[in-house]
């Protein structure tokens, strides 16, 4: 069995793995993603991972914050004042809408006091009773209807244009893992599928894995000892090793509506995330970009990579991710020539002295 640290390989026969099995992972494009967090339901559904960030970080619509030990699936919530391309902002044909910011609130008055004369009410039998007659009402705001604009607001007005990042991340299940390299107990090993999985029962909670990991994903798990089921070792997702052993996609694929999670062969999975990258472009998404692909970079390509919207320190990834243990064969061999260096210079001096 051998373990490269660096370079472009089939992780799983690195491992020693000697069938044909080919890698697994995912493919997760953003430019899909609604935010609904089913993902994250069904991950901690399936594997029993405990409950977490029920309250409001303050900052954001998010409610968990960042991946961890209880958080194996993440969608990240980021509001940019920024469009999409050159296509529609709203239905095809329509108006953008007005630039105003107080939208929601005018229309929700118009919607409330409506225009009574407009629904067929008469007022005229009112005023022969002698009683008095109710003010004129505003028309109700017709927003994304062709040329409309809300009362008060410039003739051919329309709104700043915005847009919604959501990212559904996870565990990048990376090509050289330096949180496997670093694991002294053998807890976390290299599957045949190529994934990264934490067994359970061997973890000792050391924590070596938590700084290694370039991505910020495994952590310990913190929670009430002796509640909280494998508080205090190492957790993070596990590709639903059990559920593709036995042929079935990982839960939170299976769950999502929009197939912005895609799990298949790694391979095939590039093929279609280069040609989706196309037609985005061809829409006129030019910022749409491919993270985690390329099988030369500073990780060998990434088991779960991503279709991005904009730069990776957008959504908090680094922009060019190395493996923390590339340079651990060149410094062994430093350390080891420095300690023969102090060695020869020992045996000298107590050797002169002789």
């Amino acid at each position: 069995m051998s373990n490269s640290f660096y370079g472009p390989l089939d992780p799983a026969p690195d491992a020693g793995w000697r069938d044909d099995q080919p890698r697994k992972g995912f493919f997760t494009d953003t430019s899909v993603c609604i935010g609904c967090k089913a993902c994250e339901v069904a991950c901690k559904e399936w594997n029993a991972v405990p409950e977490d960030g029920l309250l409001m970080l303050g900052s954001s619509y998010d409610n968990t914050g960042a991946l961890g030990a209880s958080t194996w699936r993440h969608v990240k919530f980021i509001e940019q004042p920024k469009s999409f391309g050159h296509q529609d902002a709203g239905m095809a044909g329509t108006a953008a809408g007005p630039a105003m910011t107080d939208v929601l609130n005018r229309t929700a008055d118009s919607a409330l006091v409506g225009d009574r004369n407009a629904l067929g009410t008469d007022h005229s039998g009112l005023a022969l009773l002698g009683q008095p007659v109710p003010p004129a009402k505003p028309a109700p705001v017709e927003l994304g209807m062709p040329l409309s604009v809300l009362p008060g607001a410039a003739d051919g007005a329309q709104r700043t244009e915005f847009r919604w990042l959501m990212e559904s991340d996870v565990c990048k299940h990376c090509t050289h893992a330096a949180c496997l390299d670093v694991c002294p107990t053998g807890a976390l090993f290299r599957t045949e599928f190529g994934t990264v999985v934490v067994q359970d029962d061997i973890c000792n909670g050391c924590g070596y894995c938590v700084p290694a990991c370039p991505f910020g994903v495994i952590d310990r798990r913190v929670g009430e000892k002796g509640v909280t089921k494998n508080e205090g070792i190492a957790q993070k997702c596990t590709l639903c090793y059990d559920r593709i052993g036995d042929g079935l996609e990982p839960a939170c694929a299976q769950a999502c509506p929009t197939q912005s999670i895609q799990y298949g062969d790694v391979d095939e999975l590039r093929e279609r995330a280069q040609a989706r990258v196309d037609a985005l472009h061809e829409q006129g998404v030019h910022d749409a970009r491919l993270y985690g692909h390329d099988t030369h970079d500073g990780i060998g390509g990434l088991g779960a990579f991503f279709l991005l919207l904009d730069e990776p320190e957008v959504y908090g990834l680094p922009p060019d991710p190395v493996v923390t243990t590339r340079d651990l064969p060149e410094m062994w061999r430093k350390a080891g020539l420095a300690a023969l260096t102090m060695l020869a210079g020992a045996a000298a001096v107590f050797g002169g002295r002789r």
